[in-house]
Parts: structure tokens; sequence; C-alpha cells
């Protein structure tokens, strides 16, 4: 993954199609809305059996605990219609998404005061880190739905992050924990030189102005 890093920041950016007018507001600079889902990621597809699948809770937490996918479920769920932007340049408007609002779990969880920030924790062997501030927006999901269907393999299943107000690899596929922190700590893709926060509508890709994202980029992956 590290290589795929240094080979985006190198590539450089083309020119973005026009977006119309009635959108323009809620497209950010840079992207290209999209109907497609495309399908990005690194490694394999996990495989997972639910009855052994769990979501782990830890760090600045008064107790560590798990939940299984049926006690997620059991929990009050949330639909939530957004808007989705890939640091790859593309944008998909209108996504529909089914979940557990973070802010509806949170009370369960014995936050410590002193934890300010959260890392999730998913495979295959990833990471990304977040205030947990933002966490606390009412459409961030633990999504298990997408389009009025369960999740797909390769879009998370059986369950990823849904943080729409920054760029999407915030939104972190196979999730199998939250960590607690009293400090940031940078993620994968934040250690190989993406922008800590990810603010699509500052263009905040990367940490270094010089790096550059092609606007096709995201056009040579499979997609929905």
């Amino acid at each position: 993954m590290h290589n795929k890093a240094e080979r985006l920041k190198k590539v450089k950016a083309v020119k973005q199609a026009a977006v119309a007018p009635e959108i323009a507001h809620r497209v950010p600079p840079g992207q290209t809305v999209t109907e497609r889902f495309p399908i990005l990621h690194e490694g394999d597809v996990p495989e997972y059996d639910l009855s052994t699948w769990s979501l782990r809770i830890f760090g600045e937490v008064e107790e560590e605990r798990s939940f299984s996918f049926d006690e997620l479920l059991a929990l009050p769920q949330t639909t939530s219609i957004c808007d989705i932007h890939c640091v790859t340049r593309w944008s998909k408007l209108d996504t529909e998404w089914v979940g557990v609002r973070f802010i509806d779990l949170l009370p369960l969880l014995g936050v410590k005061p002193e934890a300010k920030y959260v890392m999730i924790h998913a495979d295959e062997d990833y990471d990304t880190n977040l205030p947990l501030e933002d966490m606390l927006r009412e459409e961030v999901l633990l999504a298990h739905r997408f389009d009025g269907e369960p999740l797909t393999d390769k879009h998370g299943w059986p369950m990823r992050l849904l943080v729409p107000h920054l760029y999407f690899w915030k939104s972190a596929k196979w999730i199998r924990g939250i960590e607690f922190m009293k400090e940031d700590r940078p993620g994968f893709w934040e250690r190989n030189g993406f922008h800590n926060y990810a603010d699509p509508f500052l263009e905040q890709r990367f940490t270094s102005e010089e790096d550059e994202m092609p606007e096709d980029e995201w056009m040579k992956k499979e997609f929905d």
C-alpha cells in the first residue's frame, strides 16, 4: 500500500469534468460526480463468519468490551442520505446508508473524559484516525446496508464506518475496532503522506502542496 501512496502523489492531475450549476455547491473542488460506486482497496477482501465477528472497543474507556454483529443490529438503526467524496476525485451524491449512529453507540462505551481522538481499526491491517468531535456528527454511522441492500464484500461487509464530511478513506471498510485516544496519531494513509484531517471542500488530500491526484485514477478501478 505504501507504493500506491507514492505513485498517487506523483501523478499529475488533469482537468476535471464540468459540474452542473444546480449541484455545484455540493461538489468539492477537483471532484467529478459519478453514478458509479468505485471499489478501491488494497489487499484481499476479508471473509467473515458473523457468529464470530466482533467490534472491539478499547483504549481510553472504563472497560474494554466487544459487540457482536447481532448486538449492533439490536441498537436503534438510522437511515442516512448523504454525498460522499473520494480523494481519488469522484463524488457520489444522495447515497443511502443504514446503520448505527456513533452518537447512539457512545453512551454504551464508558469513554473517559480525556479521550479526544479515535483510531478506527479495520481489516486488512488498516487504520485511520479522526477527532472524536467529528465522530459525534449526526450523519456518522457504523453502516451495514447501502442502497437498500446489505453491504457487498468489496464495499466493507459486514460493517464499515461512514464519515461523509471527510474524504472517503476515513470511512474505513471492514471495521473491527474503535480505539479511544488522549492524543492524535496518524493512521495508514496519514502515515504515507495523506492529509491528517481530510476536508474535501478544502482539498486536504496530502500533507504537501506539491503532491497531486489524477482526476481519472478512480475510472481505472472496478465499480458497481
